[in-house]
């Protein structure tokens, strides 16, 4: 083996970190029992500060990613809170009887809304029991028929006068159906129409003349009629209001007293004092048509009276805390429901729905920042209710919804309540930017991290973490080594040797289906680190078919590969693609051609539209460093092509610069390149290699390919030094290391990748100018002369 490889070789124990499992035991219950978070000790204190600042404005928005436990802890902190504040008040909306378009809202104590609506409930059945049954009444039917009477009496003397006038003439008066008609009478007895006809001409005259002067007499003495039918009509209409008035005084002044001593309640029963005999008697009315039911008796009543309490609070419960799943405008700021009758649309105040905003009144609205952004005009009437501190249920088109629609106005409920908010960094910092409101309303960030400390509290936590999860799904006892396999994973998905992935979900996923495998196995002793191994291996494979697929095609030579021998001008690079929630590595190759010209070097994937910014970003930066290194005393004219081939999708990063730096100088020198080997890392314009992602699954993904071809011992990956604490590999690779199969190494500069790729010493700059006599850097400095001066 070259010095240089020994020097950049890395021992097994460098390619990640092993967890025992006696620092994964089970730990006392010092914890309450539903805890299931550990870290995040900034987002913590930034919970703790939002929830604890009783101002306007101070509202929280919580950054971090999905499963590393931002809701739960939000919830633990939010039902913590809560349970230390009342209740909050209860909102009804009653009917308003002066206006039934605009609803009014009455505010009740926690706990009162449900009494109240079961003592209206009672008063309604009250009513029911006592109406209409109530005007059958001997007394209230006496004055009637005395009313009755009255106006009958006044008649029958009008119509008096006139038959005695009549009679006197010999004419006689009759009533038939309310019509009253004279007709002559001739021996006191009544005529017919032939014997009229058999009078003579004067005779008829007379009594023509005699007719129409009874006529005019009647309806002079009738000209008041409809005067006394009205106070006929007044005064029964007086007596059912004083009737209505006796039966519902008592009624109400019973209800009066039981609630003394709120004044909302108060106020709304003086105004049904003031519109039950009105609302009752238009009831009844209308009953009148139809057969009597107590059924529809009592919907009218309770369309007209019942309150409609929005929200039910336990006076007992501490305040609310609210997760809107669906941010929807209805969802967040209620609704008013609609029901077709005759063709119509027609509502009341009894179809007002609560939105999350009335449900977490006086407390606490969780909601995800995605979801309710999704639709612009929520997110100007959500500003709108935080800023005013109001929420008014109307419908979200109401200026475009149809003229001949019914719509409500419901009153304003005043509104105190703090919201969290759910989201992505890229969100809260794109309001923060775009939108100046956003910053007034939600003044605190809870920034959730990514990964937490591996450290003996912290791994203390996450067995305690592992177990309660177990106990509370009645897994089987989980062995100590189990939890450091689990611990490694969190290792491995944090791509840090010191620093356990946040992500709680990985974790429970691959403990839910280690116990699956565990009871395939026949479900005895502990779940050990067999299982959880085995449950690797299980996602794997099912999610490695495309991996699987790729690898095919480079052992069928669809995609030109090669794990041994030597070549000009070409190198393995390596890819990480990513599938869903599933990332790979891949080798990719990487061919350069240097050749006499001035265009200097061309990124053909950046010609071709396939690169991306970052990617051309680091082929540029790879011009700045041949510059650098060999263009100090001439000026460098060459034309060079790099291109990633077989490669038909975008390409970005700049984690190929090292290996399209070490391809470009093998080409222009001619020195031949290891292909047993891969190489990945970026670097900059003075050849120093920097850090880059993915380094596990880009040394998994060659190994894998160099396994299935046949481990030579040559094989093997060279990755930046900055790297080794990222590193976590699986123990089928680090077993390879071990056994001297494979190989990895670790440069700091480009020199070093150098010396290893060709097998040659990569050469130091001379103080007089050039490289060391035979190095890699003076061969490659005799030919860029040589072609600079062809080009010239």
């Amino acid at each position: 083996m070259s010095k240089a490889k020994q020097q950049c070789l890395l021992t097994p124990e460098q390619l990640g970190r092993t967890i025992t499992p006696s620092l994964c035991g089970a730990q006392p219950e010092t914890e309450p029992a539903d805890l299931r978070v550990i870290g995040h000790q900034r987002a913590r204190e930034a919970l703790e500060f939002g929830l604890s600042m009783d101002i306007q404005g101070f509202n929280i928005f919580a950054v971090g990613e999905s499963g590393t436990g931002r809701r739960t802890l939000i919830k633990q902190s939010l039902e913590a809170h809560a349970a230390n504040l009342p209740a909050g008040a209860e909102w009804c909306y009653i009917n308003n009887f002066d206006n039934p378009h605009a609803p009014l809202a009455l505010w009740l104590n926690p706990g009162e809304g449900k009494q109240l609506i079961t003592r209206i409930n009672r008063f309604i059945d009250e009513l029911i029991a006592l109406f209409p049954e109530v005007f059958e009444n001997p007394a209230y039917q006496r004055k009637k028929k005395q009313i009755d009477r009255h106006f009958q009496r006044r008649y029958e003397e009008a119509i008096a006068g006139v038959e005695q006038l009549a009679l006197a003439n010999n004419v006689g008066l009759y009533e038939e159906e309310g019509n009253v008609t004279f007709a002559p009478l001739v021996d006191g007895q009544a005529i017919d129409d032939a014997q009229f006809a058999a009078l003579s001409e004067e005779e008829r005259e007379h009594f023509y003349r005699l007719l129409a002067e009874l006529e005019e007499r009647l309806t002079e003495q009738l000209l008041e009629l409809p005067l006394w039918k009205r106070e006929a009509v007044d005064q029964l209409r007086e007596l059912k209001y004083a009737t209505i008035d006796q039966v519902v005084k008592p009624l109400l002044k019973e209800l009066g007293r039981e609630w003394g001593s709120h004044l909302g309640v108060q106020k709304y029963l003086k105004n049904v004092k003031e519109h039950i005999a009105d609302t009752l008697l238009e009831i009844l009315a209308n009953e009148e048509d139809e057969d009597p039911d107590d059924r529809k008796f009592r919907r009218k009543l309770e369309r007209k009276f019942l309150p409609n309490l929005l929200e039910e609070r336990d006076v007992h419960g501490g305040a609310p805390v609210i997760y809107e799943q669906n941010p929807s405008f209805q969802n967040l700021f209620g609704a008013v429901d609609y029901a077709m009758a005759q063709g119509m649309l027609h509502t009341n105040y009894r179809m007002i729905r609560p939105g999350a905003f009335h449900r977490a009144n006086g407390g606490y609205l969780v909601l995800d920042a995605e979801k309710l952004l999704a639709q612009p005009h929520i997110w100007q009437q959500f500003k709108l209710v935080m800023k005013t501190q109001q929420v008014q249920i109307e419908h979200p088109l109401s200026e475009l919804s149809a003229g001949a629609s019914y719509n409500l106005q419901p009153e304003k409920i005043p509104l105190k309540v703090k919201v969290i908010l759910l989201g992505s960094p890229e969100i809260y910092y794109t309001l923060q930017q775009y939108d100046e409101e956003f910053s007034e309303l939600f003044r605190v960030l809870a920034d959730f991290d990514r990964t937490l400390k591996c450290d003996d509290a912290n791994l203390a936590a996450f067995s305690s973490l592992v177990r309660e999860r177990g106990k509370r799904l009645n897994y089987p006892p989980i062995a100590d080594d189990a939890v450091a396999v689990l611990g490694q994973t969190a290792l491995r998905h944090a791509e840090h040797q010191k620093k356990l992935s946040a992500n709680i979900q990985q974790w429970n996923e691959l403990l839910d289906e280690a116990c699956y495998l565990w009871r395939q196995q026949g479900g005895t002793g502990d779940i050990r680190s067999h299982h959880i191994r085995a449950a690797q291996l299980a996602k794997r494979n099912r999610t490695g078919r495309i991996s699987e697929a790729m690898l095919e095609e480079i052992q069928e030579r669809q995609i030109l590969i090669s794990t041994d021998g030597w070549a000009v001008g070409k190198i393995n690079g390596l890819t990480v693609l990513s599938v869903g929630d599933t990332s790979f590595g891949t080798p990719a190759r990487i061919s350069a051609t240097v050749y006499a010209g001035k265009q200097g070097v061309t990124d053909i994937e950046r010609e071709a539209e396939l690169g991306r910014a970052i990617h051309s970003k680091g082929v540029m930066i790879l011009t700045g460093f041949l510059g650098h290194t060999y263009g100090q005393h001439f000026q460098l004219s060459i034309s060079a092509n790099i291109a990633l081939e077989q490669s038909y999708g975008l390409v970005d990063g700049d984690s190929a610069s090292m290996a399209e730096a070490c391809a470009l100088i093998s080409a222009a020198t001619g020195l031949p390149v290891d292909q047993s080997l891969a190489v990945t890392g970026s670097m900059n314009q003075h050849g120093e290699v920097q850090s880059i992602g993915g380094v596990n699954e880009k040394i998994e993904g060659f190994y894998r390919l160099c396994e299935d071809r046949g481990l030579t011992g040559r094989q093997g990956v060279i990755i930046p030094r900055t790297n080794l604490i990222n590193l976590q590999l699986d123990d089928d690779v680090c077993q390879a290391v071990s056994e001297g199969r494979f190989a990895i190494y670790a440069v700091d500069h480009i020199d070093q990748a150098l010396a290893i790729l060709l097998d040659k010493d990569a050469g130091e700059l001379l103080p007089a100018g050039g490289f060391t006599k035979g190095s890699i850097h003076a061969a490659a400095l005799a030919r860029l002369k040589a072609l600079s001066a062809l080009a010239k």
